[in-house]
């Protein structure tokens, strides 16, 4: 009987036509987005309003774990063509919220391509504050969207303590909503600490915490408000740890590399580190595929439906959170 070989799946990324976004103001005027020998730091880039992300479908070259090529059911060009990945720019809205963006390039003509590591809005000025050609190991998609940095203490049943490298799959954590409960699946993928993969720390005391809470910078915390005064209205919020950034008290540690921890519940689960409450990785498509690669493909094995709904929890955007908002979130989860 022939042995089959299964191929690696697809993962799916969305970006852009580099001429779909376009300086308007600065050295390179109307020139599109480009590799980073071709970009000026202090262009102010916009997106098209008319542009809309394509799907990028990739699978991982055999032989060479850090080359992907296009696969089938790619709106962007011809499957088996290879994408170079070329820099990783850091972009900057008037907001002051940063945005990280591969530039790549596929196929015979090189058509340059823009993946967007965080959405970009159309009629927003963008200020190109960085771009480097040295993106290490880094591939396509590669970003840990909700992970707990190595030596994060995870509270289980009875209050007990028990750092997250050291759990298992089965070991029970406890959760806010639905007691005690099995851990399913556990991801591990270590990353270069730059950039969109650079972890956030909250500092000792800011959200209740005992000590530094480290996480990747898309990993939602849970702020329960109490009063009538609420950010976004609502008692129950989850806040993307970027969004707290206030350099201050919760800031970016860039540097070095760092061990990202993924925890999969039944349920999307908020779960307890360092004593603030956190949301657990919510598995369904629009997730798993921003993870790596290697991830992916093991949480869709074990998690065929890719179905799991997002805690009731309402998210704050960065449009909700001006200054005196956050500090009004810290201040109040640290007196509560």
């Amino acid at each position: 009987m022939q042995e089959r070989t299964l191929s690696p799946p697809a993962q799916a990324v969305h970006g852009y036509e580099a001429a779909a976004i376009r300086v308007t103001a600065g050295a390179n005027l109307r020139d599109p987005i480009g590799a980073a020998e071709e970009c000026e730091p202090g262009d102010v880039y916009r997106l098209d309003p008319d542009a809309r992300a394509r799907r990028l479908m990739l699978v991982a070259t055999p032989g060479d774990p850090q080359s992907q090529h296009i696969a089938e059911g790619s709106e962007i060009g011809v499957p088996g063509e290879v994408i170079e990945l070329l820099s990783v720019l850091t972009l900057m809205a008037p907001d002051g919220d940063r945005v990280e963006l591969l530039y790549a390039r596929h196929g015979p003509s090189g058509a340059g391509l823009a993946l967007p590591l965080s959405p970009l809005a159309p009629r927003i000025d963008y200020t190109l504050i960085d771009a480097r050609a040295d993106i290490g190991e880094i591939r396509i998609a590669d970003v840990v969207c909700v992970s707990f940095a190595a030596g994060t203490m995870i509270t289980l049943p009875g209050g007990a303590q028990r750092t997250i490298e050291m759990l298992e799959p089965g070991d029970r954590v406890l959760t806010r909503d639905h007691g005690p409960q099995e851990i399913r699946w556990i991801g591990k993928a270590t990353m270069r600490a730059l950039g969109a993969f650079a972890p956030i720390v909250i500092g000792a005391g800011t959200l209740g915490n005992d000590s530094d809470l480290v996480v990747s910078p898309h990993h939602r915390v849970f702020i329960y408000q109490r009063g009538n005064r609420r950010v976004g209205g609502t008692a129950e919020l989850l806040v993307q740890a970027k969004h707290l950034v206030d350099e201050d008290t919760v800031t970016r540690r860039e540097g070095g590399f760092v061990d990202y921890y993924s925890l999969v519940f039944d349920r999307h689960e908020i779960i307890y580190a360092e004593g603030i409450a956190a949301e657990s990785l919510m598995v369904n498509d629009a997730t798993v595929s921003r993870l790596p690669a290697e991830l992916a493909e093991e949480v869709r094995a074990r998690f065929p439906g890719l179905s799991q709904d997002q805690h009731f929890g309402t998210e704050a955007g960065r449009d909700l959170l001006d200054k005196a908002a956050r500090d009004a979130l810290l201040r109040r989860s640290d007196q509560a």
